[in-house]
């Protein structure tokens, strides 16, 4: 089962999701908040494995809950995924950087919304990869060196091989094919990479390749 929190501060938006999410024989809502304080409360009660979190609220905003969230290790199984209004923006960008495993735009169609929620819950980031592009090609310009104070001189090349690949928005499967693995070994690349590298998630791992310039927007 699915454990989801939802923190909203608009109740509409709150019964909207939690009508879609309650017809789902694998998904529970276990609680919802109307502010990020109550939201954080909340997670730390509940522990769910999808916080479904308001970009722009009162108290404490998404990117505060979320930077909260992923620096409590009491927290490490929760996935922040941020819903916002506005699409692709400075905000969206600043919570994958604080921790989020992604984000969605209040407008998605349900049965992306309900596919979005399954995948955070494995671990995987919400970051297609035209949704990549447009991120990096906005917000990392100006890259530093590779594995400046990064951590990436750790990695063996396979792992770095694979967090490219993973930074490229691909998945697991792919990932083995390119690699010529199964996609477990992929997935244990993958997972001792962001042990590694102090990452809670795909996503993050994602902004850090680009910013540590192991990938670039003319490469990937």
């Amino acid at each position: 089962m699915i454990r989801v929190l939802l923190v909203d501060d608009q109740p509409l938006i709150r019964s909207g999701f939690r009508a879609l999410l309650d017809l789902e024989e694998d998904i529970e809502v276990v609680a919802e908040a109307a502010d990020g304080q109550q939201g954080l409360a909340l997670a730390g009660e509940h522990l769910p494995d999808v916080a479904l979190v308001d970009i722009r609220m009162p108290v404490l905003d998404g990117i505060e809950v979320t930077r909260r969230i992923a620096a409590d290790p009491a927290l490490a199984r929760v996935h922040v995924v941020i819903l916002t209004n506005y699409g692709l923006d400075e905000h969206v960008f600043n919570a994958l950087r604080a921790g989020a495993a992604g984000f969605l735009v209040k407008d998605i169609e349900p049965e992306d919304f309900l596919h979005a929620v399954r995948v955070a819950a494995r671990g995987d980031a919400l970051l297609a990869p035209s949704i990549t592009r447009r991120l990096i090609d906005r917000y990392v310009t100006q890259p530093p060196d590779t594995g400046t104070g990064t951590g990436l001189d750790e990695l063996t090349n396979r792992e770095r091989e694979a967090v490219a690949l993973v930074a490229r928005g691909l998945s697991n499967d792919r990932i083995a094919d390119l690699m010529v693995i199964t996609p477990m070994t992929a997935k244990t690349h993958i997972n001792r990479a962001m042990t590694k590298l102090q990452v809670r998630d795909r996503a993050q791992l994602v902004v850090l390749a680009y910013e540590s310039g192991l990938v670039t927007p003319r490469t990937s």
